[in-house]
């Protein structure tokens, strides 16, 4: 299971142009589902997601976490996080869980989040447009 975490001012997800989640200061979450995870692995990333320490403290460094600043998620699936981009020039995406799988992590994922702090989401297999305001920019990988 991936998690692609950009810190942001703000974020939000349209589909057919209405607003599905919005937040303010936080974290966007850009979540891709492998083959073989399971709840395990989504409990695991979500304990990373929710204390990776990248926002600054009184001296500016990287100690604290999203729940340490009062800030919020934006959950995002994003099917091509998985894809086999080590050869040619169009990704395969092999890889990845079967969508019911992806579907049901995702929301397994979403909501142990939503356990721990504010947690908006976008709609699974939407044609979803993203907005964020990356604050740094900050942007991690995380990988269970």
């Amino acid at each position: 299971m991936i998690a692609l975490i950009q810190r942001v001012s703000e974020a939000a997800v349209r589909v057919d142009g209405e607003v599905v989640g919005e937040i303010g200061h936080g974290l966007l979450v850009l979540l891709g589902v492998e083959r073989d995870d399971d709840e395990a692995k989504a409990q695991r990333l979500m304990e990373r997601v929710t204390t990776y320490r990248i926002f600054g403290d009184a001296e500016e460094k990287m100690n604290l976490n999203v729940k340490q600043v009062a800030g919020e998620l934006l959950v995002v699936s994003q099917f091509t996080l998985p894809a086999d981009t080590k050869k040619g020039t169009r990704p395969g995406f092999s890889r990845g869980a079967h969508p019911q799988d992806a579907e049901r992590l995702y929301d397994y994922f979403a909501d142990q989040c939503q356990a721990v702090l504010p947690t908006q989401r976008g709609r699974f297999a939407a044609d979803m447009k993203v907005s964020l305001v990356n604050d740094g920019p900050v942007t991690f990988w995380l990988q269970v």
